[in-house]
């Protein structure tokens, strides 16, 4: 598959390389095999989110989640074979590797594990010196300007 041209973009925006490598990352990697583990990702409001992995079989001490460069992985090792017999096998208790992207200034703050299923939180706390701000009009700075002009120039005819 070839990769989306992005110098349009590139052309009036300055910061957004990594969206392009993202996009392209994304349309060049083949997704895990089978999709497993099955997995949500809920919006709980407008800055918190959850992702929820479906791990039956698995316990906490089998599970590794790591964050590195804005990637969540999230593995499961199963460490023991299972010396049952069975007619039928249905629940896959392989190991896994997820990964998911994270956007800027996005933090995990826990992970839970109950009945199964893997809960990682998120929350996106942008930094204040980041957030919007709005700049007041002072309607007298010229004043200032002029000011300055005019000592600058009173200086200068009276010597």
């Amino acid at each position: 598959m070839n990769a989306i041209d992005l110098t349009p973009l590139y052309r009036s925006s300055v910061g957004f390389d990594r969206l392009g490598s993202l996009i392209n990352h994304a349309l060049t990697t083949e997704s895990t095999p089978g999709g497993y583990p099955p997995y949500n990702i809920e919006v709980l409001d407008e800055n918190r989110y959850a992702i929820t992995l479906a791990l039956a079989g698995f316990s906490q001490e089998e599970l590794d989640i790591q964050v590195e460069k804005g990637v969540l992985t999230v593995r499961g090792n199963k460490h023991a074979k299972d010396e049952r017999t069975y007619l039928y096998q249905s629940i896959a208790n392989r190991t896994f590797e997820r990964k998911f992207n994270l956007a800027d200034y996005v933090e995990v703050t826990g992970a839970d594990l109950s009945n199964g299923l893997l809960t990682i939180s998120l929350v996106k706390e942008i930094p204040e010196a980041m957030k919007p701000k709005s700049i007041a009009i002072n309607q007298n700075s010229n004043v200032l300007e002029h000011k300055t002009e005019e000592k600058s120039t009173k200086g200068d005819k009276a010597v």
